[in-house]
């Protein structure tokens, strides 16, 4: 199973409209994306809590890890770089922090407000190995910058 992205973002457009509350739309996101695939064993959001700091936000799937450095796994490459993070396999990749022994393999996505500024990551782990692919990528940043476009 793929996500239709397209239809992923009008069911999560209408939901979010004129919600500038960050951590509700997070919820919402986090719910709605971890439902859309079979794929998507672990979804939610690191929040950007203080100077290179992530501190676990609103998830679905089994417990996350509390507090992520930005100098630490795929979460903090994503933040320390802000650039999307695509791994294939998590035990290849250097410095992986293994929140749960299930995952295999990650994507994480910077998560920007209206100024630009980094305020989240949106992490998503498969049981998979190789589960994500650049469609992915290319979908949910999309979305991630039309839902976010008005928190400040």
């Amino acid at each position: 199973m793929t996500v239709d992205y397209d239809a992923l973002e009008k069911v999560l457009l209408s939901l979010t409209e004129g919600e500038t509350d960050a951590v509700a739309l997070m919820a919402t996101l986090a719910c709605e994306i971890h439902h859309a695939d079979v794929r998507f064993d672990w979804t939610g959001f690191y929040r950007v809590t203080a100077p290179e700091l992530l501190k676990i936000g609103p998830y679905q799937g089994g417990h996350g890890c509390l507090v992520i450095p930005f100098s630490r796994g795929v979460c903090g490459a994503a933040a320390r770089t802000g650039e999307v993070q695509l791994v294939d396999d998590v035990d290849a990749f250097p410095g992986h922090i293994a929140c749960a022994s299930s995952t295999r393999s990650e994507i994480v996505l910077p998560v920007r407000n209206r100024a630009g500024e980094l305020i989240a990551v949106l992490d998503i782990d498969s049981d998979q190995p190789a589960a994500f692919s650049r469609e992915d990528a290319e979908g949910l940043a999309r979305i991630l910058e039309k839902v976010f476009v008005n928190v400040v």
